[in-house]
Order: structure tokens, then sequence, then C-alpha cells
């Protein structure tokens, strides 16, 4: 007798007894057993941002430092208030121009299913990126405000009126564009904002236009500017997977 037939003997003389409560709780423990491994490797929210911070090219914060350092040099050297206003209002558009590729690096690679499919969601992807970049600039813009206003005694308000409305209105320009219902590329955002660049050039040039507008009003106008900023930024968290090229439930199953 061969063992092929030996064996078929076998199955037909013995029967396994099959017990499915004892089933049943092996696949409960085993599962148990998987998540409990898989919690221990979650990355806490902390370990999330530093991620992240590694993740971003360091090179656009260089960038921006080193276009605020250009910016304090044209001021130091430069004897017409004109030139003053035009370096400030340009510069200010340049500094957010150079984050759009950063932050939206995701569409433009077409990687956002790939986050999309990680433990932390879309939205905590871009919320951990903006608050990292808002740190940067906020540091950045800051220093250099305060370095102004002691350094070349600029006033307040003329840093304000020069260089941090016209770098909200830029903002608001990229946020507004890349993070709308239809889709923008970001070139039409850096178009967008260099028509703007533009347009705050003639205004600043147009003595007469300009003196129009009191302090007061560039206080209000920037403060609108923040409050479309602060909308831009929650409708990016609230709607960014809409962003995506699949519907999400397809990435998650």
């Amino acid at each position: 007798m061969n063992l092929e037939e030996r064996m078929k003997r076998y199955k037909e003389t013995v029967q396994a007894e099959l017990h499915e409560e004892r089933i049943q709780e092996t696949i409960r423990k085993s599962k148990t057993a998987f998540l409990t491994a898989e919690r221990k490797r979650v990355l806490s929210y902390r370990e999330f941002l530093w991620i992240q911070t590694k993740i971003i090219q360091k090179k656009w914060w260089v960038l921006q430092f080193l276009l605020l350092v250009t910016l304090w040099i044209l001021l130091t050297s430069v004897t017409d208030e004109i030139y003053a206003k035009k370096s400030m209002g340009v510069m200010a558009s340049l500094f957010v121009i150079l984050m759009i590729p950063e932050l939206w690096k995701n569409r433009s690679y077409e990687c956002m299913e790939i986050e999309a499919a990680s433990y932390y969601s879309l939205k905590q992807v871009y919320a951990a990126r903006m608050l990292l970049f808002g740190i940067i600039d906020t540091f950045l813009i800051t220093v250099f405000c305060g370095t102004a206003a002691a350094g070349l005694h600029f006033g307040v308000s003329e840093l304000v009126i020069q260089f941090l409305f016209p770098l909200s209105i830029t903002a608001c320009i990229c946020f507004g564009i890349l993070c709308s219902k239809y889709c923008f590329s970001e070139t039409a955002a850096i178009i967008l904002c260099i028509i703007w660049s533009a347009v705050w050039l003639f205004i600043i040039l147009n003595e007469s236009l300009y003196k129009i507008v009191a302090v007061p009003i560039w206080f209000t106008l920037l403060g609108f500017a923040i409050l479309f900023l602060v909308f831009a930024v929650c409708r990016i968290l609230k709607s960014c997977n809409k962003y995506l090229e699949v519907p999400l439930y397809e990435i998650r199953t």
C-alpha cells in the first residue's frame, strides 16, 4: 500500500471535530494581539509633527530668510521713499509665493491618495504643514518688522501698510485660489499674486490715490484680509479630501 492510499484511508477513518466557539475565540484573541501590537507603533502627535518638520524642504525657509535680508539691505541703501515702498510690496508678495511649492507639493506630485491612506488623515497633514510654516514665517516676519522699526526707524503703521497688508492679500489669493472648489494649479496662483503685486505698485505710485485712504482704513482692510485668510485655512482643513482624484472611501477599503 503506497503513501497516497494510506492518506486516503486515514482521511476516511479520521474526522476532525470542529469547535466553532474555540475557532471564534482564537480569531478574537488574534485580532486583539494584532491591534495591541499596532497601537505600540502608532506615532504620537509630537512625533508626527516632528516627522513633518523633517519632510518639509528647508530651502524654502532659507529663501524666505534671504528675501527678508535682501529687503533689509535695500531699505538701508535706498534714499527715495517710493523705492522703499516698491521693494516692501514686491518682497511681501514673493515671501508668500515661496510657500506655494512646499504647502501644495502633494498635489503637484499626485501623492494625496497615499497620504489619505495613512493613519493620520489628510486634514492632519495639511494642518501640521500649515502650522509649521505659520510658526517659522511668523517668527521671521516678527524679527524683520521689529528690527526695521528699531534699526531703520520705520513706523508701525508704515510697516503694516507697506509690508503686512500686501503680504496678507497675497496669502489670501494663494489660499483662496488653491483651495477653491475649482481645480487651479500653483501656476495660476503665482500669476494672480504677480498681478496683485502690479496693482499694489500702481496704488502706492499714485500718490493722490494712496493718500486718500487713511491709516484706520488700511488697518480695517488688513483685518478683513486676516479674517478671510482664517476662513480660507478653515476651508482647507474641512474640504481637503475633495482634492483627491478618487473618492475617499475607495482609498480606505
